[in-house]
């Protein structure tokens, strides 16, 4: 049996719209209940409650109560985490180098072509 890390739980979270959608609308107005989840999409309650199980389980989701109410918040932390951990390293270095071979190829009067077409 394969266990999921944290790390595969949040991509794998993220990897359906549906989900994103979900984030979004919090992100838009945290704190919101299934019934308000729900509102905009054309699927079962159950559905939408099955997509924020994984949102749950990958921490995206945190899950707060108002009396009988059940709330759900976004959770940035994670994103946040994966952010550091993946996109920002290799962000500025990329960046750079693509600025770089932009400028050379100017200079040159060269542009760059798809793999496989000459010019």
């Amino acid at each position: 049996m394969h266990i999921l890390s944290s790390v595969d739980k949040i991509f794998r979270a993220l990897a359906d719209p549906t989900r994103r959608q979900l984030l979004d609308r919090l992100y838009a107005n945290n704190g919101q209940t299934l019934n308000e989840l729900c509102e905009p999409f054309h699927m079962s309650r159950q559905a939408v409650t099955q997509h924020i199980a994984l949102l749950e389980a990958a921490k995206l989701v945190l899950i707060g109560w108002r009396g009988r109410e059940k709330l759900h918040f976004l959770n940035p932390r994670p994103i946040y985490e994966i952010f550091e951990r993946w996109a920002k390293k290799y962000d500025r270095r990329r960046l750079e180098q693509s600025a770089q071979l932009i400028k050379i190829m100017e200079e040159n009067n060269e542009r760059p072509m798809p793999k496989g077409q000459k010019g």
